[in-house]
């Protein structure tokens, strides 16, 4: 369904981790150089696994709490720290320190604290299930946990609402924020999405063959054989025009969110609700796919995805199709779950900023379902919108449209 009317829903800061670098400055240095980031996955035992390798993110040692108490410090988990991380260079480009004056928090996560439940389970386990223990660990082990922490750090007592649609996550949650603002309930939120990687969901994923045996996706090449896991978080402060005081990165100007009831797992091959998200998103921003200068597609690199989005695509943007630049940057990081929303659509933003489109790169031979104009390497271009794909497990489906600023 469409968001709310339209209305210039302004970006003032933002903030990125991933497995490319800390930061928006590293980030868009590695995209600009073509970098891919995987290696072995050291976080668990991938032993029994076919995949061996994900997007894993370098995080600092030092600890990055300043209100935290010494003996909770154990307990943070590395997606509350990417969060953190994000959130502080958000925060720090839109020339502010705290929360102060934000009406909301909406959040985006997939595996949310399963991380912490594998800790816990382990502990228990490890415990031999002594009561005692147990009762004083389930403090750290809650869905909510890892936003709560980061509400403590900043003394943050207003609203935090956490969205979950699978991969479309953090997609919806800027989405979801945005409407706050259209429609008067909020002039400032922050939104975003984040996952860690977690030892279940890359089982999971391995169990499904999802996962490319040789750890390299392919996005939208003829022999792709499946996705790589990655981890990250970003978010985007978004304010309400009338109420802005730093100057605007660019606008939020399209959202909307369908479901296709196909299969749990498979998506739509002829993609309909994909092509309902892109249709309404683009009637929001008030632009034609003709004006798109950008797609940074869901692109996942599993064989029935990408055929379904070329397909989708295709349909959505009718005879322009061949001039629409579409990358995928999952084929740099992995597929980041319900942190993939948020971080692809601050490299949207980024390449609004810079006039720059980044590569979908390990394509060998490009699959013969692809009519758009497939970007296989960093390339410079003039754009003014940059539209983001989010699909999910369940049918979840999102598309963004972000629009360029210059003030």
């Amino acid at each position: 369904m469409p968001s709310p009317t339209s209305q210039c829903i302004a970006i003032t800061g933002a903030g990125i981790v991933s497995p490319l670098g800390l930061g928006w400055q590293e980030n868009e240095q590695s995209l600009a150089a073509d970098r891919i980031a995987f290696r072995p996955v050291d976080l668990f035992d991938t032993a029994g696994f076919i995949a061996k390798t994900a997007g894993l993110v370098d995080l600092p040692q030092e600890n990055l709490f300043r209100r935290m108490p010494a003996h909770k410090l154990p307990f943070i988990d590395r997606g509350t720290r990417m969060m953190l991380m994000a959130i502080r260079e958000a925060l720090r480009q839109a020339g502010r320190e705290t929360l102060e004056g934000i009406d909301a928090m909406v959040i985006g996560t997939s595996a949310g604290a399963m991380p912490l439940g594998e800790a816990y389970f382990e502990n228990a386990r490890m415990d031999n299930g002594r009561v005692p223990s147990q009762l004083s660990r389930v403090e750290h082990y809650q869905p909510q946990r890892q936003m709560s922490s980061i509400a403590a750090e900043y003394d943050w007592r207003g609203p935090v609402i956490i969205v979950s649609n699978a991969c479309a996550s953090g997609a919806n949650a800027i989405g979801w924020a945005a409407d706050m603002i259209r429609s008067g309930r909020a002039k400032r939120v922050l939104a975003g999405g984040y996952d860690a990687l977690a030892r279940l969901v890359f089982a999971g994923f391995d169990s499904l063959h999802a996962l490319a045996p040789s750890g390299i996706p392919r996005p939208f090449d003829a022999q792709r054989d499946g996705l790589a896991l990655g981890e990250g978080a970003a978010v985007m402060l978004l304010e309400a025009e009338e109420v802005r005081q730093s100057p605007a990165l660019g606008n939020v100007s399209g959202y909307a969110t369908a479901t296709d009831l196909h299969h749990l797992t498979q998506p739509d091959p002829e993609g309909k609700a994909a092509i309902r998200t892109m249709t309404a998103a683009c009637a929001q921003a008030g632009v034609s796919p003709a004006q798109i200068g950008y797609i940074n597609s869901h692109g996942t690199g599993t064989p029935f995805n990408d055929v379904a989005e070329s397909s989708a695509i295709a349909a959505w943007a009718g005879d322009a199709v061949a001039g629409i630049p579409v990358s995928s940057t999952k084929s740099a990081m992995g597929h980041l779950l319900g942190g993939a929303g948020a971080v692809e659509a601050v490299i949207c933003l980024m390449a609004l900023q810079g006039q720059w489109l980044p590569g979908s790169l390990n394509v060998r031979e490009v699959d013969p379902a692809v009519r758009f104009d497939l970007v296989r390497q960093f390339r410079r271009s003039a754009l003014d919108y940059a539209l983001t794909n989010s699909f999910g497990f369940g049918g979840t489906n999102a598309t963004l449209v972000l629009q360029r600023r210059s003030a």
